[in-house]
């Protein structure tokens, strides 16, 4: 160990963040086995089922993790839920700080330190340590160009995004409409919009942005934000992505029925035709009110074709689970429209709460994905080459949304009507159109052609992969 240069990673409390970045800490093994690293994990409240089989993972990869004290708050407490997130974080600073230091003085040979984005206050404890700090940038090229020039917009733009007409041009990205920016920007006078603000300006301390991208999905944004940095501009910008999960055991304690194992959902999608199914899925975080879930089943019946549904306890809060990622299992079947389980019987599949992504999405019967745009599950779509259906729930979201179906041309997009619902005859329509429809055959090329992209990426001499290896070779020369 001594002989290794030691590279300490910062994750958050969030499960998806957690599993991307501790995706790209095995990669990094991978590639260059000639490094040590740790993980250093915040908690809010405590560790999730799903966050444990995680960090339980990493020792057959050597990676050591430290779990700091969980962090609460009251619970009357008037916390809105997009700043629990910052809070937490900034309370575990001084834990975090006594790790680093610790490490530091164990002589480890500590060269530099890879936070997550909502981590970034993490980076002057570097630079009083001096070692390299990095920001993991775990969403698309795009946001991230979003954050670096949210001062330039703040300061150019008076109103709210959403009122302005004409959409917003931003280098090297698609015109976004102000209603398309994450939802941290849609209330320039709440404290989210202020901390968003604060975060981003924060990310030019680092001494470079490991963005999960690759040259070939948004090339010319990332073109725009490299040429930046040379001129000084922006920190170093490193493609390495698609850092994504090959895919895991799901090791949730709570007990499922039988007929809604795991297993059982692949031996479901075994029987069918090739393509045949839509997998539906918002991501370990997201929910639906109880009035869209029953239009989505009811757009689903309405569509006449094959699926798959991970369906979740309503909430009006779409980002109510996203901390802990998960929700009851007892009686899902429950919220569902009456008769609707009987009457799809043979033609769809519902899971509560959790299903094997990976291996579903690669499944030879799964011809289409239905997802909320999360950033880990649009590239692990991307890595298996599926048209996609987007449906925007919250975060930044609704700018990857954008990006996909308006710059890419690989997605269709839902409608939301007035009230905010995408009614049935919306959700049926889209399901065909991805499905059955002409359009399905140009989506269908255009993700071929990235999903051919994302493999030669990640091949030893890739773009991504030539980054990532060459940034792990100047810590381990650093650390010698």
């Amino acid at each position: 160990m001594e002989n290794k240069a030691h590279i300490v990673v910062v994750s958050i409390p969030v499960f998806s963040h957690q599993a991307s970045i501790q995706s790209l800490c095995k990669r990094l093994l991978q590639l260059n086995p000639h490094l040590h690293i740790t993980l250093i994990v915040p908690i809010l409240n405590s560790l999730s089922n799903a966050s444990k089989s995680l960090i339980d993972s990493l020792s057959s990869y050597n990676i050591h993790s430290i779990l700091l004290p969980p962090i609460s708050f009251p619970q009357a407490s008037n916390i809105h839920p997009s700043l629990q997130l910052p809070r937490a974080m900034s309370q575990s600073i001084p834990s975090i700080r006594d790790a680093l230091i610790s490490l530091y003085n164990s002589n480890n040979k500590l060269v530099a330190l890879i936070a997550d984005y909502l981590a970034y206050e993490t980076l002057e404890l570097a630079k009083s340590l001096n070692i390299l700090s990095y920001i993991y940038f775990p969403t698309s090229a795009m946001v991230l160009s979003l954050c670096l020039h949210s001062s330039w917009l703040h300061q150019t733009v008076s109103c709210e995004y959403r009122e302005l007409q004409e959409p917003i041009k931003i280098p090297g990205c698609i015109p976004i409409h102000g209603r398309d920016l994450p939802t941290a920007l849609q209330d320039r006078s709440s404290e989210v919009y202020e901390h968003f603000l604060r975060r981003s300006k924060g990310l030019y301390l680092a001494n470079g942005i490991l963005v999960n991208s690759f040259k070939e999905l948004e090339e010319e944004t990332i073109t725009a934000l490299q040429e930046q940095s040379k001129k000084n501009k922006f920190p170093s910008i490193y493609p390495i992505g698609p850092i994504v999960q090959a895919g895991w055991v799901n090791n949730d304690n709570n007990n499922h029925a039988n007929h809604y194992n795991d297993s059982d959902c692949l031996r479901w999608l075994d029987k069918q035709e090739p393509k045949s199914v839509l997998y539906v899925s918002f991501g370990s975080g997201g929910t639906l009110s109880q009035n869209q879930m029953n239009e989505l089943a009811l757009g689903l019946e309405l569509s006449g074709q094959k699926f798959l549904w991970v369906v979740r306890e309503p909430n009006d809060l779409p980002s109510v689970n996203y901390f802990n990622g998960s929700s009851k299992h007892d009686n899902i079947l429950r919220f569902l429209p009456n008769g609707f389980v009987d009457r799809v019987k043979g033609a769809g599949w519902v899971v509560p709460c959790w299903a094997p992504q990976v291996e579903i999405l690669r499944h030879k019967a799964t011809g289409g994905f239905l997802t909320h745009c999360g950033w880990n599950s649009t590239l692990e779509n991307v890595v298996h080459g599926l048209p996609m259906i987007v449906w925007p729930l919250f975060s930044e979201q609704r700018t990857n949304a954008a990006m996909l179906s308006d710059g890419l041309k690989v997605a269709e997009r839902v409608k939301f009507n007035e009230n905010g619902i995408v009614e049935r005859e919306e959700i049926a329509i889209a399901i065909k159109r991805v499905l059955i429809g002409d359009e399905q055959t140009k989506i269908r090329a255009a993700m071929e052609v990235l999903k051919n992209a994302s493999a030669d990426a990640m091949k030893e001499d890739g773009s991504s992969a030539m980054v990532l290896s060459q940034l792990a070779m100047e810590w381990r020369n650093i650390g010698g």
